[in-house]
């Protein structure tokens, strides 16, 4: 039983207009050409002179923790702040974990962190 088959086994060259676009030169946009194509894109906020002045303005959460944990060690933080978390087989990844979903736990941390970077 011969079947034919009018159906090339070639692949197909649907091209799509970006793949058009990158055959020729690229010329990369300017600030200015961004901004009038997105004009929401140039209202960004600038940082306010009290956010500057505060200490964890820009520092991470884990970059708090690490930092903490070098200076003091897991077993200062557990007798300052009474959780689990630093009590228990600490890790970082719990620890971040509660600490984000846990606001007063939060706020006790940084207040460490805060007086850490007074002392110096």
């Amino acid at each position: 039983m011969d079947i034919k088959n009018n159906h090339k086994n070639e692949p197909t060259d649907k091209r799509k207009q970006s793949d058009e676009l990158s055959d020729a030169e690229f010329k990369a946009k300017t600030n200015e050409e961004l901004n009038e194509e997105r004009p929401a894109r140039r209202n960004r906020r600038q940082a306010t002179e009290e956010q500057l002045n505060n200490p964890l303005h820009g520092v991470k959460l884990a970059q708090v923790l690490e930092r903490l944990v070098e200076h003091y060690g897991w077993k200062y933080l557990a007798e300052r702040v009474n959780i689990r978390c630093f009590m228990y087989n600490p890790t970082m990844k719990s620890s971040l974990g509660f600490l984000r979903k846990t606001p007063w736990a939060r706020e006790h941390v940084e207040d460490i962190y805060l007086e850490m970077l007074e002392e110096g």
